[in-house]
């Protein structure tokens, strides 16, 4: 009687890990764009207000519930709102770079796939960034919603974006927040591939809990990179795992001056 052992986890395919200095001078440069195209996105500021009124009264009209209900659950709790703020100040760029550093060594396949989503969709943000300055919720007198990180902490924005030189306040549209969260679930998702991978999901789902709750972000800038992200998912497709070809055999055929054991048995050489 046989019996069946479940297969041990897959070894990486090293022969698909790109050269790591590469790799991390090209980490290094997208997240080095990152910053420097958002600073390149600064000021604007009459723009940034007018597209956050326009985009406001687009929400409303569309019945997209008030960015307030989801603060109010926030403000009914001072840990709570302090633990939201530091979500959104602290997890962003080490769960990013964590989600790499792990694909990188355990799905090489994966990691070059992922990594071409998170430059894309990086490069389609900075580039609505510097088409569509926006204004967030917390600074849109007509949203009535309170700046939680200035408020009660921590914050990663100074007291005005004129006085900012750290990050642009007015790049809102889309959420990079949501948009690489959702990068980080998709990727875990697919390379796991485990009864439990679809709690990946939690990350950005909480994300966008934190963003909206916290004033940074509206609705639809989630929405907006959730499109940007399908867009990219369907033109990046996920390289396949390439096939080794099958093992040949020895030759049936004996080698000329010995005999086979049949013809050995028989006497015959040939």
């Amino acid at each position: 009687m046989h019996t069946r052992s479940e297969p041990a986890e897959r070894e990486p395919d090293t022969s698909a890990r790109p050269p790591l200095v590469r790799e991390l001078l090209l980490v290094a440069g997208l997240f080095l764009v990152y910053k420097l195209g958002r600073q390149a996105a600064t000021g604007h500021v009459d723009e940034a207000f007018h597209n956050a009124g326009h985009l406001w009264n687009f929400e409303r009209a569309a019945g997209l519930p008030g960015e307030g209900t989801v603060q109010g659950v926030l403000l009914h709790s001072h840990t709570l709102v302090q633990a939201a703020n530091t979500y959104y100040a602290t997890v962003h760029f080490p769960a990013t770079l964590a989600f790499l550093v792990w694909l990188y060594w355990r799905r090489p396949l994966h990691y070059v796939w992922s990594r071409r989503i998170l430059t894309a969709i990086t490069g389609a943000a900075l580039a609505l960034h510097l088409l569509f300055p926006l204004a967030p919720p917390r600074m849109l007198h007509a949203a009535g919603l309170v700046d939680t990180g200035q408020v009660y902490g921590p914050t990663v924005y100074g007291d005005s974006p004129a006085t900012d030189s750290m990050a642009n306040q007015f790049a809102a549209m889309p959420s990079l927040h949501f948009g690489w969260a959702l990068v980080v679930a998709v990727g875990l998702i697919v390379a796991t591939r485990s009864r439990w991978s679809l709690l990946w999901l939690l990350h950005p789902l909480l994300t966008l809990f934190v963003i909206v709750g916290t004033a940074n972000h509206y609705w639809l800038d989630s929405i907006v990179v959730s499109a940007l992200l399908a867009i990219a998912y369907a033109a990046l497709r996920l390289p396949r795992t390439p096939v080794l070809p099958p093992l040949s055999w020895p030759s049936t055929v004996p080698a000329q001056g010995y005999a086979s054991p049949a013809y050995a048995r028989a006497g015959v050489r040939r």
